[in-house]
C-alpha cells in the first residue's frame, strides 16, 4: 500500500442525510481540494471554512460546503487531511470524489485511513482494531469498551508485563554473553519467580476473554419449555413489547421468534421457541425441531416451567437433557401459585428464578441472573483493557505456552540458550498484539474488514 500518494473517500455512511463528508488525505490533499472549492478564507489548520463545491472547468457551484483542514502531523493519519462537509446527497458526494480523483487523488481502500495512522505510528494495532469495534458498536457499553481500547487500555495493561519479560530475557542473555567475565547468572529460584511474575497477569488477561468475547459479539439466549408455560409472555416482558403472539391455546408458537435487546450493555439475542411436546401436526413438529436447534446454538438457555401446575416429568427430562449447559430455570406464573405452595416445589430453590410474565414480578431478578452468567453485572468494576478480540486471545495463549515451555526447560536444567528460544516466542506473541512484529498478511486481513472512508 502506497503511503506517499493522496487518497479520497466518502467518510459518512451510505444513504441520504443532512451532512455527508468527503475526506482527502496525503501530501496533495490541500492542493487538490483547492481545485474543487471556492472558499471564503484560506484553509488554516483546525479551522472550519465556509465555501462552495464547484465544477473546476466552469466554476459552476454544485453545493455549499464547510471545509476543515488538519495539517500534518496533527491529524488522524499524520498526513495533511481535508474534510469537505456537503449536504448528504449521494450524487453530490460521489461527484466530489470523482472530481478529486480527476485532480490526482486515488480512491481509498477499506480501512486505509486507519492503516496509515497505524503505519505512521499514530496508533498501535490494538487501537486501530478498536476503531473498527467502535464503529460496529451496538450498545453504549460496547462503545465505551472500544473507546477504552482506542485510548490504549490493552496496550497499557500489556506494557509492564512485556517489560518484565524483556528484563528477564536481558538478564539471561547477559549471563550467556558474559559468562567468561564472571557475570553471575541468576539463581533458578529467581528465574522461576520472574517467569511467574510474567505468566500470572497474562493468565488473568486470557481469562478475561470469556467475558470480553460476549461484550464484543453478544450472546444468544433460547427460551424453551413445555407448551403454555408462558415462554412467549416472558419473551415479550424481556423485550418490553408485544413481539410474540400470546394466546391461552397451547402450541401457539410454531416458529422461532427472535429479538436483540441490551442487558447491561451486552447485546442479547432472545429466541422464543415452540413448546416441546409430542407434536400434533406437521407444522408443530417442524417448530419443535427448530426449538431443539435453537437450544443447541444458544449460549444460555432459559428453561421455563409453570409454577401454577404440579411438577411435570417433561420439565425434569428437559433439565436433565441440558446437563452442564449454561441454563437458568424459570418458574413462571408465580401470580397463580399463591394458593398452591403445597405442590411440592418449595418456596425457595437455589439457582431458580420465580417470575410472573403477567405482572412483571421477578423479571428484574431474571435479568440480573442472565448478566451473572456472563459477568456483566460487575462490568462497571472490571479492570479496563480486557480481551475482546480472538486474535489477541490466541497470541496471549501463545505467549503463555512459551513461558510454560521456558519453565519446563528451567526445571529440567536445559541450557539457558534453549530456554531463551521459548521466551522469545512469548515476546514475539506480545509484540504481535500491538503490531510490532505483525506480518503484511495479518494487516491486510484486519484492515480489509473496515468500512471505506475509515
Amino acid at each position: 500500500m502506497e503511503l506517499d500518494d493522496t487518497i479520497v473517500a466518502i467518510a459518512t455512511p451510505p444513504g441520504r442525510g443532512g451532512i455527508g463528508v468527503v475526506r482527502l488525505a496525503g501530501p496533495e490533499a490541500k492542493a487538490i481540494a483547492a481545485l474543487l472549492l471556492r472558499l471564503k478564507h484560506e484553509l488554516d489548520p483546525g479551522r472550519a471554512v465556509f465555501g462552495e463545491l464547484i465544477e473546476p472547468a466552469t466554476g459552476e457551484c454544485i453545493d455549499e460546503v464547510v471545509v476543515t483542514f488538519f495539517a500534518k502531523p496533527h491529524s488522524y493519519t499524520t498526513d495533511d487531511i481535508v474534510e469537505i462537509a456537503a449536504h448528504g446527497a449521494p450524487v453530490v458526494l460521489r461527484h466530489a470524489v470523482e472530481l478529486a480523483v480527476a485532480a490526482g487523488a486515488r480512491l481509498a481502500e477499506p480501512g486505509e485511513f486507519t492503516m496509515r495512522a497505524f503505519l505512521n505510528g499514530r496508533l498501535d494495532l490494538t487501537q486501530a482494531e478498536a476503531v473498527r469495534d467502535l464503529i460496529a458498536s451496538q450498545t453504549l457499553y460496547q462503545a465505551k469498551v472500544a473507546a477504552q481500547q482506542l485510548e490504549g487500555a490493552l496496550s497499557h495493561r500489556l506494557q509492564p508485563i512485556k517489560q518484565k519479560l524483556v528484563e528477564l530475557v536481558a538478564m539471561l542473555e547477559a549471563g550467556i554473553d558474559f559468562a567468561e567475565d564472571d557475570v553471575p547468572v541468576a539463581a533458578v529460584e529467581t528465574i522461576r519467580r520472574r517467569l511467574a511474575e510474567v505468566r500470572e497477569p497474562l493468565a488473568a488477561l486470557e481469562a478475561s476473554f470469556a467475558y470480553g468475547k460476549v461484550v464484543h459479539e453478544g450472546m444468544t439466549l433460547a427460551i424453551v419449555g413445555r407448551p403454555n408455560v408462558g415462554k412467549s409472555s416472558l419473551f415479550n416482558r424481556l423485550v418490553e413489547r408485544e413481539r410474540a403472539i400470546v394466546t391461552a391455546t397451547p402450541g401457539t408458537t410454531r416458529d422461532l421468534v427472535s429479538e436483540t435487546v441490551s442487558l447491561g450493555g451486552i447485546p442479547v439475542k432472545l429466541v422464543d421457541t415452540a413448546g416441546i411436546r409430542a407434536a400434533y401436526d406437521e407444522a408443530e413438529s417442524i417448530g419443535i425441531k427448530k426449538a431443539y436447534e435453537a437450544l443447541a446454538d444458544a449460549d444460555l438457555v432459559l428453561v421455563v416451567m409453570d409454577l401454577s401446575q404440579p411438577a411435570a416429568e417433561e420439565d425434569a427430562r428437559l433439565v436433565e437433557m441440558l446437563g452442564a449447559r449454561p441454563k437458568i430455570v424459570v418458574e413462571n406464573k408465580a401470580d397463580l401459585q399463591r394458593q398452591q405452595e403445597a405442590g411440592g416445589r418449595g418456596q425457595e430453590k437455589n439457582g431458580i428464578v420465580r417470575t410472573s410474565a403477567l405482572t412483571g414480578e421477578g423479571v428484574e431478578d431474571l435479568r440480573r441472573q442472565i448478566l451473572q452468567h456472563v459477568g456483566g453485572e460487575a462490568a462497571g468494576q472490571r479492570e479496563s483493557g480486557f480481551l475482546t478480540n480472538v486474535r489477541h486471545q490466541g497470541l496471549v495463549r501463545e505467549a503463555i505456552t512459551g513461558l510454560d515451555a521456558g519453565r519446563r526447560a528451567l526445571e529440567q536444567n536445559i541450557p539457558h540458550e534453549m530456554m531463551l528460544l521459548d521466551l522469545y516466542t512469548a515476546l514475539h506473541a506480545l509484540d504481535a498484539i500491538t503490531g510490532a512484529t505483525t506480518t503484511d498478511d495479518i494487516l491486510n486481513l484486519i484492515f480489509s474488514s473496515f468500512c471505506i472512508g475509515k
